[in-house]
């Protein structure tokens, strides 16, 4: 125990000279702070110092409204500490806070609020901006007339060394205005706008609204601006300045833009005397435009200016219940309901095409106020009461009946109506009508009493042509068995004559062989009498006229046979000639189908005649004709047996 308390106490009293060096490192800066008064701002800070009194001499308290010294003073100290090593600020006299940058960061602005300063003129809400290095110089400020309160300057992106007791920084997003909108600027501080006028004057050089300063230096004027602010991205001083984004004006094709403006001085009409219905002026002056918008887009400030549309092109509005079209300026419009000369109510639609040239569109517009008016206030009035007026001169049928003729008369009397207005009627049609119920089902029941009237008398027709085709048909039909017959007659004749040849070939051949077998009886009875004459004479002279009587009968009967028939063959032919001469040829021939149908047994007349046409016809028209014919032909078709030859006359041998 003795041993480790020896060690110990000699220990202490071999180091201690260590404990010097330690102690000098630790308590060297605060010994330093108070000796010397010395102070170290590191290079990421600033020192804010505040004065706690004075000793000796100088200004020993600041001036009645100020916080901030300047010279000297007692208190809050304007000069802040930059990054860096001081000597002489002993801590009994001056309080050193450290503070770290000011950081603007990318997208954003600094509004800075001065804590000190002179006070704001009267009327004023922004304090001017004077040079102080971004307000990073607090006695600079100060000393150059400074005003306290929201300051019109701002800071943009960026690091600064500002003494944050002399000067408040709020942090707001920059002004972005996006693609195919437009900002519409109004001023917090300014001159007031000149009686008369709803917006300030025109100023240039304010850098879109950015550099407030020489917006106010030039004359500003607080309120509603004319100038627009375009797409972008801004450094725009909120407390100055504000912006409300608003699409750009879009002028369709197919339309014009009547621009209404409501700022600049009244200018004169440009229209003339003749027309009383408004001031049309030049651009730039207060008024209706007299040179109108094309299509596309414009930067239009809408508190300012207004732009109505005008449709160029062909307009069609509908007064039906059913219908509207997509411009919408028809959407009140209903349709007509008018009273007829014998005090049926009935509806009836009506479509207007109208059209405004471009030219004339101010003076429309300045005429009406817009193309809603233009229709409300003109079109609906005149075209529902010219219609109405109509209809009270005639009954419901009648207006049916001249819907043509009362269509073209709308069209002429509704043009002249509208061209006092500069407005072209291009035309006017009539749509659907509805008569009263009741009304129109007698006219239906009228009309379908007609047509099928006319249905009736066409079915008729119809079946008259057909009955007529039919006989005509039959006429055709028979006339080819006619001429078939006449042809058959023909044959006959030629057959005939053929016979009769045939007869006289037949008579000459049979005589011929009469003759000779008359001369072959005569050689062999000569024969025979020669070869009996020793028999007997008698018998021999018998025999002999015997065979002469029988060859003489035998020739005879032959001559008289063949005679016979030559004779009916002539006779046959010289009836038919003397036949055909007498009656004609057609006649002969209706005669001999007469004939050959008496031979036939065919049944001419049918059980049952239908007669289609005339009834002085006869009853050979129609069907019968067509049964005649079918017989005729069945009997022509029929298989004929060809009637049996008589046979060859016997020659018996003498």
């Amino acid at each position: 125990m003795q041993i480790a308390q020896t060690f110990s106490a000699d220990s202490l009293v071999g180091f201690w000279w260590v404990l010097i060096p330690i102690l000098l490192i630790v308590f060297f800066k605060p010994i330093l702070r108070l000796v010397l008064g010395m102070v170290i701002v590191p290079e990421d800070r600033i020192g804010l110092v505040t004065k706690k009194f004075v000793l000796v001499g100088g200004n020993r308290s600041l001036p009645d409204g100020r916080i901030l010294a300047t010279r000297g003073e007692a208190g809050i100290q304007a000069r802040a500490l930059a990054p860096g090593l001081y000597w002489m600020m002993w801590p009994w006299q001056y309080a050193v806070v450290m503070q770290p940058f000011t950081v603007v960061p990318p997208g954003k602005v600094g509004l800075v609020l001065a804590n000190d300063g002179y006070e704001l003129p009267t009327g004023n809400i922004l304090a001017r901006k004077v040079e102080c290095d971004n307000f990073q110089d607090a006695t600079m400020f100060l000393e150059r007339g400074g005003q306290k309160g929201r300051q019109t300057h701002v800071l943009t992106s960026g690091t600064y060394r500002i003494n944050t007791l002399a000067f408040s920084i709020t942090q707001t997003d920059i002004t972005i205005i996006k693609e195919n909108m437009v900002g519409i600027v109004t001023a917090l501080d300014g001159v007031p706008i000149r009686q008369g006028q709803i917006a300030g004057e025109l100023v240039e050089g304010h850098n879109n609204f950015q550099d407030v300063d020489t917006f106010l230096a030039k004359g500003g004027n607080r309120g509603l601006q004319p100038q627009v602010i375009l797409a972008g991205s801004y450094f725009i001083n909120n407390w100055a300045i504000q912006i409300e984004e608003t699409p750009m004006t879009d002028v369709p094709i197919g339309y014009v833009g009547v621009v209404i403006s409501y700022i600049g001085e009244d200018g004169k009409d440009v229209t003339g005397e003749l027309f009383k219905h408004g001031n049309i002026v030049d651009k730039g002056f207060r008024g209706v435009w007299m040179e109108p918008l094309g299509p596309g887009k414009y930067p239009i400030n809408k508190y300012t200016m207004k732009v109505e549309l005008v449709p160029t092109t062909n307009l069609v509005l509908n007064w039906a219940n059913a219908r509207s079209e997509a411009h919408n300026l028809d959407k009140n419009l209903s349709t007509i309901t008018v009273r007829s000369k014998d005090g049926f109510p009935f509806n009836l639609d009506v479509s207007q095409i109208i059209h405004v040239p471009a030219i004339e569109a101010p003076k429309v517009i300045a005429r009406f106020g817009s193309m809603v008016n233009l229709v409300s206030q003109v079109l609906e009035p005149t075209i529902g009461n010219y219609f109405r007026n109509s209809a009270q001169d005639s009954d419901v049928i009648s207006f049916l009946s001249t819907r043509k003729e009362r269509q073209a008369s709308a069209k002429e009397h509704i043009r002249e109506v509208l061209d006092e207005y500069n407005v072209n009627a291009v035309d006017t049609l009539i749509g659907d009508i509805t008569p009263p119920e009741a009304l129109m089902k007698t006219l239906t029941d009228r009309k379908i009493a007609q047509e099928e009237e006319k249905t009736y008398e066409t079915q008729r027709m119809a079946q008259e042509r057909r009955q007529g085709m039919e006989k005509e048909t039959a006429i055709a039909d028979m006339q080819r068995e006619i001429v078939k017959a006449q042809q058959s007659v023909e044959i006959a004749q030629r057959t005939a004559d053929a016979t009769v040849k045939k007869a006289e070939g037949d008579a000459a051949s049979l005589k011929l062989q009469v003759n000779a077998e008359s001369e072959a009886t005569k050689m062999r009875a000569n024969a025979d009498a020669e070869a009996t004459k020793a028999k007997g004479g008698a018998q021999v002279e018998y025999t002999k006229l015997n065979a002469v009587a029988e060859a003489e009968r035998i020739a005879k009967t032959g001559l008289a046979e063949a005679e016979k028939i030559m004779a009916i063959g002539k006779s046959t032919a010289e009836a038919y000639e003397l036949q055909v001469k007498a009656m004609g040829g057609d006649n002969f021939t209706r005669f001999k189908i007469t004939e050959e149908i008496a031979k036939g047994k065919i049944k001419v007349i049918p059980d049952l005649v239908i007669s289609g046409g005339d009834a002085t016809e006869g009853s050979l028209s129609g069907l019968m004709g067509m049964q005649m014919l079918q017989m005729i032909q069945a009997k022509a078709t029929a298989p004929t047996v060809p009637p049996a030859e008589p046979p060859p006359a016997e020659v018996k041998p003498a």
